[in-house]
């Protein structure tokens, strides 16, 4: 499933990206960019922390950890980016929106086909 969301957001993105480059050369595709990379890292790890959460019989503080670890990454990425004003902002919310919204549609999609 991860992999249909990544070559999914690929195809969305980078054009979304290019078309925006008409609106603000630098700073607004560098956030949709950037939006998305966050956002794929983010469910990337919370998949790898729900398998893990799957193959043992109860929680463990390991995966109680690197939970708040990875939040704590992603939070401290984007706060280092709008406080250096790297990256437009909005962009930055279109590319991390982009991705959730793949992930809920592709999680919506497995979730219909493996009913009866």
């Amino acid at each position: 499933m991860m992999r249909r969301v990544y070559k999914l957001a690929a195809l969305i993105v980078i054009p979304l990206a290019l078309a925006s480059a008409l609106i603000e050369p630098v700073k607004l595709p560098l956030g949709i960019v950037a939006g998305a990379v966050l956002a794929a890292v983010n469910f990337r790890g919370m998949h790898r922390n729900l398998q893990g959460l799957m193959e043992t019989e109860r929680p463990t503080v390991k995966l109680a950890v690197l939970s708040v670890v990875r939040l704590l990454i992603v939070f401290t990425a984007i706060i280092l980016l709008a406080a250096l004003k790297a990256v437009n902002l909005i962009g930055l919310m279109v590319g991390f929106t982009v991705v959730v919204v793949l992930v809920v549609k592709e999680g919506y999609s497995e979730s219909q086909r493996e009913l009866p």
